[in-house]
């Protein structure tokens, strides 16, 4: 962790104490690094993710830094699961406050060579599993006027993700879905916001392939990439009161890449051969 602080470097202490917070995919990357400024900020957080081992390993890192952060394995996709993980909350703490649906994924592949499989399999996740946890969210402990507060975890740019089509098209959904879910939830006291990610500095940079990994920064027009703590704190600052006047939005953190406009492929992605390099998957 880059700040040993127990404290949060920008956000006052206090800002969301006793809240109770989620935060799915939190075993790695910013979702860690989300748990970790929402508990600094006073929250009481809960990771989830499949992988028991990675979210043991984060929650006691997390906890060793801030206070206290608990891990539940759990699968988003399935709405069985979304439901015992909203239900073990309760049932814990009496209440829950704060979503955030951070868990998603994709792979690297020009669209022609996207199969079938593999769009599903980017959509059940992206999509499938965040409307899971927002409709479990709210029918189980945000409706009837108790309030609570969804953060969707989207990607940039807005203008196309060459290589990434299927999750180009998953997460503007999410963020269409944002929109509707926002203005149908109003009424009870619900806000539902997003955060359109750039690219940060975090492990899982290091599964896509060299050139792509290379170039990546060279598409900011801010000249780097960005930090895990610059998400946390844009979420935590969505979490807080002023974060309720952000329902129904989108707020990009990117560096300004959503500007960028190069032709495609830009100088660095393609390999020596000239081609747009295909990400190597893992088989099952």
């Amino acid at each position: 962790m880059n700040n040993p602080s127990s404290q949060s470097e920008i956000f006052a202490p206090g800002l969301l104490e006793g809240r109770v917070a989620l935060v799915t995919g939190g075993g790695t990357g910013l979702g860690k690094g989300t748990a970790l400024e929402l508990s600094r900020c006073g929250a009481k957080v809960t990771i989830t993710g499949r992988r028991e081992d990675v979210l043991r390993e984060a929650a006691v890192e997390c906890s060793r830094v801030a206070g206290p952060v608990e891990a539940i394995v759990g699968d988003v996709r399935e709405r069985e699961q979304a439901t015992r993980l909203i239900s073990t909350l309760l049932d814990r703490h009496g209440r829950f406050d704060l979503l955030v649906n951070n868990a998603g994924g994709q792979f690297f592949s020009p669209a022609e060579l996207i199969a079938s499989k593999g769009w599903q399999a980017v959509w059940r996740l992206n999509v499938e599993g965040m409307l899971n946890m927002s409709e479990r969210a709210h029918e189980l402990a945000f409706s009837d006027g108790r309030g609570g507060t969804i953060v969707n975890v989207t990607l940039s740019p807005h203008h196309g993700m060459p290589g990434m089509a299927h999750s180009g098209a998953a997460r503007a959904t999410v963020e269409a879905l944002t929109r509707e879910l926002a203005e149908r939830w109003a009424p009870e006291g619900v806000a539902v916001s997003a955060v359109a990610a750039g690219v940060f500095e975090t492990e899982v940079l290091a599964k896509y392939p060299e050139q792509v990994r290379a170039g990546m920064s060279s598409t900011v027009p801010l000249g780097r990439l960005g930090t895990v703590a610059e998400h946390a704190w844009l979420v935590a600052l969505l979490a807080s009161p002023l974060g309720r006047g952000f329902s129904g939005s989108t707020i990009t953190l990117d560096g300004a890449r959503d500007n960028w406009w190069g032709a495609w492929p830009p100088p660095g992605l393609v390999d020596d051969t000239g081609a747009v390099p295909v990400e190597e998957r893992k088989q099952r």
